[in-house]
């Protein structure tokens, strides 16, 4: 994959500290790059880059980030596109920006994007309007997020476009108005063709031109780690009206249970003594809390001495008086 490599159009052209013999050695690299022999382009660029030529320091920075003729070491880009960049050299202000946002130094990233968006860098403005969108290292500002997207989708950069319609879903149609009629201001701006002009025919991409010298065009950015998806914001997208349940009716009480007649109860002599009581009192509390066992029988308190006892009936039978007693304690069946 061949990358966007900075050569200087003429001497003449050359900066500040940078002489002749740089400027060639940076064109030598240029052609060794070019013909795949990486090494070798970083050997003619180190030296003019260390000696303070922008160029070179720009393309020893594309060296390290994208590993090739050296390994790839993104501290070591970041560091060659700071030299550039302090320069003014603008390929290198772009991607010191984006190399600083990959390092997740996103407060001094968006100081550089900022800059290279202005002149209508297109990852500049991908990177700088996904920020803004997000709030990521600055204030949230969606009419200017989607702007700066708007810009970068029609110079045709495949991930804004991607981002635009995620954020069409989001910002209200307001909103999305302003950062049309924004867009339009950095495209004036920047000097750009109009926003309906600038579209590239489908699979292609149009080469980059510097000074005088047509070169390949830069892999598009691609973050380290991806950008966050736009995330749902109540403050632009209207909510969803609440719908509340519908009250549930207060249940009324059921109505009693229809009484079923009580099968007859036939009297044999049988009853239950339930206990025997020196204290009455303790005689009526035990009614009070098994009497509901024995629908249909009566309770006596028969006085015998000093104790009160407790006799329940009638029963047809000794065995029906038994059955009765199952599960309670003490109860007796006795014959009267």
């Amino acid at each position: 994959m061949k990358h966007m490599i900075w050569a200087a159009a003429a001497v003449g052209a050359m900066l500040v500290g940078a002489s002749a013999y740089a400027q060639a050695d940076v064109k030598t690299g240029v052609e060794a790059w070019q013909r795949g022999d990486y090494r070798a382009a970083v050997a003619q660029w180190r030296g003019p880059a260390v000696a303070g030529d922008a160029d070179a320091q720009f393309n020893m920075g594309q060296a390290y980030k994208f590993g090739r003729g050296v390994p790839a070491d993104l501290a070591q880009a970041e560091e060659w596109y700071r030299k550039a960049a302090l320069q003014g050299h603008p390929q290198a202000e772009e991607n010191y920006g984006l190399a600083l946002f990959e390092n997740g130094k996103r407060l001094q990233a968006a100081e550089w994007l900022e800059k290279a968006a202005a002149r209508g860098a297109p990852r500049a403005q991908y990177v700088l309007g996904t920020m803004l969108f997000n709030g990521d290292a600055v204030t949230k500002d969606w009419v200017r997020a989607y702007a700066l997207i708007v810009r970068a989708s029609a110079q045709g950069l495949p991930q804004a476009a991607t981002s635009q319609a995620q954020m069409d879903g989001y910002i209200s149609l307001a909103d999305r108005q302003k950062g049309l009629e924004l867009a339009r201001v950095y495209e004036r701006d920047a000097g750009r063709p109009s926003i309906a002009a600038v579209q590239p025919p489908r699979g292609t991409q149009p080469p980059a031109t510097i000074g005088r010298t047509q070169l390949p065009p830069s892999t598009a950015y691609q973050p380290r780690d991806p950008i966050p998806a736009p995330t749902q914001s109540a403050e632009v997208r209207p909510t969803p009206p609440i719908v509340r349940p519908a009250p549930k009716p207060t249940p009324k009480p059921a109505p009693p249970a229809p009484a079923t007649a009580t099968a007859a109860i036939r009297d044999g002599g049988w009853k239950l003594q339930l206990g025997a009581f020196g204290e009455p009192g303790n005689a009526q509390k035990l009614w009070s809390q098994v009497g509901g066992r024995f629908p249909g029988r009566k309770v006596s308190y028969v006085k015998s001495g000093r104790l009160t006892k407790v006799l329940v009936g009638p029963f047809a039978s000794s065995a029906e008086a038994g059955a009765a007693c199952r599960g309670l304690s003490p109860c007796v069946p006795v014959r009267e």
